[in-house]
């Protein structure tokens, strides 16, 4: 009959004033069993260790009350034990028994004395106290919730507005066909009207501060479609049924009813990742269409305006009876082009800075 020789590894041990902090010298560890019952610490494993390829096991019964749950980690070299206090306090050595297991010897890359443990736990302390008083100085903005309220419904009421535009001309087209081309500005200007005037609101949030939005990109957006809404179709009833009302009013529509949910589930801090990538993917051939578009418009009713003379600057006698206002749609033309550029431009470097950072997060 022979004995079997219990083999224990070589441990090495520090502290913290939370935690104790164990490292078992054995390699390639498996079959781990690690429990704490009553203040004691078993371990069993198998691996190479002092003694070759063997089981090995050993129990440590702390010195003071420690917390049931035991944190470890193998990898190739040993096994790491944290072992977390009940009470963070210094202890003046590890086990019950006053002397120290054969085993067992101090781990010297991780060792502090109570004076080094006393100085981290300060820091961390200062620390803490630096971090508080730095969001205690960032003034918390108590209007916020209201801000966050007024811009929430006001891109409900554009997009329900938008999308009563979008669905009155499709179910048209799908019904009509061609023909509801020509009769787009009697049935749906009522409510472009209302949301393009309401849109100058984009222009002034800006300049208030509740949005982050440049006011330039504004201006030049609300600006455009004002004149084209109110200026070429709204003042020659001769535009009013002509097809490119249609196509100006569809563009308009279908950018705005992906942009106001977007900028909705903004106020509330909630992304949905696909009308994100859609929010700033359409407008690519969606903006440059809506302004050629725009331009048609123009173009159409230049002659309309040399022959009506409506909004014509009077002249001197000695230069003629007026300027038509045909000249000035034409110098309207070049800046409209203009700003595509400039908008295009700031709506690509939207969507670069946007997926960009998404990409860092995902990293």
């Amino acid at each position: 009959m022979s004995n079997t020789q219990t083999l224990t590894p070589h441990v090495y041990w520090a502290q913290r004033h939370g935690d104790v902090q164990l490292r078992v010298d054995l390699c390639d560890a498996e079959n781990l069993d690690i429990s704490l019952q009553e203040n004691t610490l078993h371990f069993k494993a198998r691996g190479h260790g002092a003694k070759g390829d063997n089981d090995y096991q050993f129990t440590l019964e702390f010195l003071e009350p420690v917390l049931p749950k035991v944190l470890h980690k193998s990898t190739q070299r040993q096994v790491n034990i944290k072992v977390l206090k009940k009470e963070e306090v210094w202890w003046s050595r590890l086990t019950r028994q006053e002397k120290k297991p054969l085993f067992l010897a101090p781990d010297f890359d991780r060792w502090q004395d109570e004076s080094d443990a006393e100085k981290e736990l300060h820091e961390k302390e200062e620390k803490r106290i630096n971090k508080i008083s730095v969001e205690s100085r960032i003034r918390k903005d108590p209007y916020l919730g209201l801000k966050k309220g007024y811009l929430f419904m006001y891109n409900l009421v554009q997009f329900l507005g938008f999308s009563w535009i979008f669905v009155n001309m499709t179910v048209r087209l799908f019904i009509l066909g061609q023909d509801s081309f020509y009769d787009t500005f009697h049935t749906t200007a009522d409510m472009m009207y209302f949301c393009q005037m309401m849109a100058v609101i984009e222009i002034i949030n800006p300049l208030l501060g509740l949005v982050k939005t440049g006011f330039f990109p504004a201006m030049l957006q609300v600006t455009g479609r004002n004149v084209i809404l109110f200026v070429i179709l709204g003042s020659l009833e001769q535009m009013q049924s002509k097809s490119v009302v249609f196509f100006v009013f569809y563009l308009w529509s279908t950018i705005e009813i992906f942009r106001y949910p977007f900028y909705m589930l903004a106020c509330i801090d909630t992304e949905w990742k696909l009308l994100t990538w859609v929010r700033y993917t359409i407008w690519i051939p969606l903006y440059p269409m809506g302004v050629v578009a725009e331009a048609v418009a123009v173009i159409q009713a230049m002659p309309i305006f040399d022959e009506t003379r409506l909004y014509s600057l009077p002249l001197p006698k000695a230069l003629g009876q007026s300027l038509s206002f045909s000249y000035t749609l034409q110098v309207y033309l070049i800046i409209m082009f203009l700003g595509l550029f400039v908008n295009f431009r700031h709506l690509y470097k939207q969507r670069k800075r946007r997926f960009r950072s998404r990409k860092r997060k995902a990293i």
